[in-house]
């Protein structure tokens, strides 16, 4: 895992990719928005990939939430894959889950 956090946006058939790696918390927000601000206008989905994120704290969270009220405004589906068993929970419990498609895997996803 990568000690600095950094959210990589790519193209990959049909919606755009952001491969996010190490921990998500208070320093990760710059780089998470900036990779959602990099996204062309008009798609209609994105895929989170959470497969070598090691960490989310609360303020993480919060920066999730931030990008799926985003992904609103835009009117882009948000999909994840790669969450562990302990953060789907999470997300779970914090109805994140509402508000985007949880994939078991990047096979699964819309890409």
């Amino acid at each position: 895992m990568a000690e600095r956090f950094t959210a990589t946006l790519r193209t990959e058939g049909e919606a755009p990719v952001i491969d996010l790696e190490g921990e998500i918390d208070g320093s990760a927000e710059a780089a998470l928005l900036e990779a959602w601000d990099q996204l062309a206008t008009g798609g209609a989905r994105v895929v989170l990939d959470f497969g070598r994120t090691a960490y989310i704290n609360s303020t993480g969270l919060a920066i999730i939430v931030q990008v799926l009220a985003r992904a609103r405004a835009d009117r882009r589906e948000v999909h994840a894959v790669g969450l562990s068993d302990h953060y789907r929970e999470i997300f779970e419990i914090t109805r994140l889950a509402d508000f985007v498609t949880i994939h078991p895997d990047r096979a699964a996803a819309p890409v």
